[in-house]
């Protein structure tokens, strides 16, 4: 009986260490890290006729992401950098605050649509520019909590745009 006592007790130390784990120690403004894409190659279009879903984790310290069912704020924020053009906003669904510790972390999934290609001969979307087959775009994302915290930016790999 002796022995069964004396096994057991390593087991219910390592149960007890397991319970008091430490919430994670994240900053309060949001943290995000770009993750992947669908896809790559887009046909250039402005009637949303093809897309792509690019996918980003994040970590925010006090937990306040997710835009409040009553509001109507968005906090996703797609930048096209070929000309710094606000190309999209999006709103992250409320996120509720648990437990002791608020510190939260997730992904997201955005769907992008197609954008028009631009070069400085045709106009965007121009849809015969033989000596333009493609275009690149990079979007930049940036996401903001409930307390108008930004986070860090970051930036999607590299989207071929098919011009013709």
């Amino acid at each position: 009986m002796k022995r069964i006592i004396l096994l057991s007790i390593p087991f219910i130390f390592l149960i007890a260490l397991i319970g008091c784990t430490d919430p994670p120690d994240y900053p309060i403004e949001p943290v995000i890290e770009f993750k992947t894409m669908t896809k790559n190659i887009m046909d250039q279009s402005e009637f949303n006729d093809d897309s792509l879903t690019v996918i980003f984790t994040f970590t925010d310290g006090d937990g306040d992401l997710g835009s409040n069912p009553e509001d109507n704020q968005l906090d996703v924020f797609l930048t096209d950098t070929r000309d710094g053009f606000l190309a999209n906003q999006y709103r992250i669904p409320f996120i509720p605050q648990q437990g002791v510790g608020n510190g939260i972390s997730g992904e997201v999934a955005i769907k992008v649509f197609s954008t028009c290609c631009i070069t400085e001969v045709f106009p965007p979307c121009f849809t015969t520019a033989p000596d333009i087959p493609t275009d690149t775009v990079v979007y930049q994302i940036q996401i903001m909590d409930r307390d108008s915290n930004f986070s860090n930016t970051i930036l999607t790999d590299p989207i071929t745009l098919n011009c013709f």
